[in-house]
């Protein structure tokens, strides 16, 4: 009896046997999925200098970006109307030179154009009879003025003198003026009317050709000084009390290599546009931009508050199995401007993301990355496509 219970109990220690070695290879085998796991979220790309130039890739560092503390705003750039002009003549003549060309950027006081005027040629002819006039009227006035000092005329006489003299002089000081209005000055009567920017700026618009009128309503030029662009901003209502004189501004110039352009608010409206219920804030620009000009529509960002946040341009993230990675070129790859590296290796980098504006998100990184990494901002999807290219045997190479 004894014989037969110590079979099936045999072949229970060995059950259990088989089950504590089970047991015991678990461990391992859970290893070796996270080690494949990690493979799968940090992996490699080499590239050699053609395909890294060919590629568009731009490297750059982590910023800290305002993100959250802000009002969203639109608006347009403006120009303060001191920093325009149109240019115009005040008497009727006959455009005979054009000088310069729409675009064109002139000084303060640069000859535009010249127009031939009969009206202009009369006026200085009557400027020059009255500076002639003066002189011997100040000369009669002298000499009456002696006379009555030694009571020899009378004193009618010298009144008439004096008061000739006087209107001819208004007469004068008015004929002056006309022609400095005119920008002629003390020009002689054969030379042409000149027709000179009233301020430095760009030629915006041409009114007029070889021939034209210059007594029209239209002005014959109009001249833009862009250096002193603002902004105009709609706030909405709710956000008014948010506002306040001295808050930074940040915009981008959409499709015109998304510059960051800053701005610093430094008046704000006391009644509402139209009726939008918004009320314009005016903000500076601070680093004026050469693609910046009058009437573009903007959407800005007004910081309210002061939390940065650490992001990168939207550009530098790409997405595989619904994880976020970005790319980091190895240490001592950088080269120099004469010797660039022989190979770049980049590796890509699981991270987590956050709020986005103005084409900035939050990132968070899942690994510490070394002091100045530099990050590749532009150029992230052409190594994606390049390491998918590699893992799918089309050829390349990756760790």
């Amino acid at each position: 009896m004894k014989k037969y219970f110590l079979v099936p109990l045999i072949a229970v220690l060995v059950l259990m046997g088989s089950c504590q070695k089970k047991g015991e290879d678990t461990p391992a085998e859970n290893t070796a999925e996270q080690h494949e796991e990690a493979a799968t979220t940090i992996k490699e790309v080499e590239l050699n200098p053609a395909q890294f130039a060919g590629a568009g890739i731009a490297l750059g560092e982590l910023s800290m970006k305002n993100l959250n503390e802000v009002i969203k705003v639109n608006g347009y750039t403006k120009l303060p109307p001191q920093n325009q002009a149109d240019v115009s003549t005040f008497i009727p003549g006959i455009v005979t030179r054009i000088l310069v060309n729409e675009g064109q950027y002139v000084k303060k006081g640069q000859l535009l154009a010249q127009a031939e005027s009969t009206e202009f040629a009369k006026l200085q002819e009557e400027y020059a009879i009255s500076k002639s006039t003066i002189n011997y009227l100040q000369l009669e006035y002298d000499r009456q003025s002696k006379l009555r000092e030694e009571n020899v005329n009378s004193e009618k006489t010298f009144q008439k003198t004096q008061s000739e003299l006087e209107i001819e002089k208004a007469k004068y000081r008015s004929l002056k003026k006309q022609l400095t209005i005119m920008n002629a000055g003390d020009q002689t009567a054969e030379q042409s009317l000149s027709i000179i920017a009233p301020i430095a700026g760009y030629i915006a618009t041409i009114n007029i050709k070889i021939g034209s009128q210059t007594a029209q309503q239209q002005p014959l030029f109009t001249l833009v000084d862009n250096s002193k662009l603002h902004l105009d901003l709609m706030v909405y209502e709710k956000d008014l009390p948010q506002i306040k004189i001295g808050q930074k501004v940040v915009f981008n110039l959409t499709n015109r290599d998304n510059t960051e352009i800053q701005g610093k608010i430094f008046s704000i409206g006391k009644s509402f546009e139209n009726e939008t219920k918004t009320i314009a804030v005016h903000a500076d620009i601070e680093n004026q931009h050469e693609n910046l000009i009058p009437g573009m529509y903007v959407n800005a960002l007004i910081h309210s508050g002061k939390q940065q946040l650490t992001a990168l341009p939207k550009e530098a993230f790409v997405r595989a199995d619904g994880r976020e990675f970005v790319f980091v070129l190895e240490a001592d790859e950088t080269g120099s401007a004469t010797t660039p590296p022989k190979e770049y290796h980049f590796q890509r980098i699981e991270v987590k993301t956050g709020v986005s504006e103005l084409d900035y998100t939050q990132v968070s990184f899942l690994q510490e990355l070394p002091k100045n990494a530099k990050i590749v901002t532009a150029g992230a999807y052409y190594l994606q496509s390049h390491l998918i290219k590699n893992e799918s045997g089309g050829g390349g190479h990756d760790h």
